[in-house]
């Protein structure tokens, strides 16, 4: 199976999710599966405000959908809400393609506490990025209980 994983955070950065990912993407490419990763390595990248360790990819629907058209994935996972993360979505959706979608953080706490960002804006928006997918994977039952309320 070609299984495509769209993730605005990859190599190099170190952090939480691309370790599950990193992981994730090993042992599907030990059970024999072709695995390609979308990350914002491909793309003009610009700091996230607040955390300039994680680079936000400058792009379009149009230019994800082409790279997910070039390699004709027969599986699609969203692994962030990000740029990448909503350009997939938008792209995917319009086509009626189905996809998964995972949720790794508490990120409305930290824009929350970093940028004064009102939890629940950021609840609703991430509920909206999830409901589209067929399936939505948390990390943990409390994020699943989060994204539920």
């Amino acid at each position: 199976m070609r299984i495509l994983i769209v993730s605005d955070a990859w190599l190099p950065q170190l952090n939480g999710v691309v370790r599950a990912l990193s992981t994730t993407r090993e042992r599907l490419v030990g059970m024999g599966h072709e695995v390609e990763v979308l990350g914002p390595d491909r793309f003009r990248t610009v700091p996230c405000p607040t955390y300039p360790e994680i680079r936000l990819a400058l792009t379009r629907p149009s230019r994800v959908g082409r790279l997910i058209e070039a390699f004709a994935p027969d599986a699609v996972h969203i692994a962030t809400e990000g740029p990448l993360g909503w350009c997939a979505r938008h792209w995917l959706g319009r086509r009626d393609l189905r996809f998964t979608t995972s949720f790794h953080t508490l990120f409305p706490l930290y824009l929350k506490l970093r940028a004064g960002f009102p939890e629940r804006w950021s609840y609703a928006l991430l509920r909206r990025f999830h409901n589209a997918a067929a399936h939505t994977m948390c990390s943990t039952p409390t994020l699943d209980g989060l994204l539920r309320e």
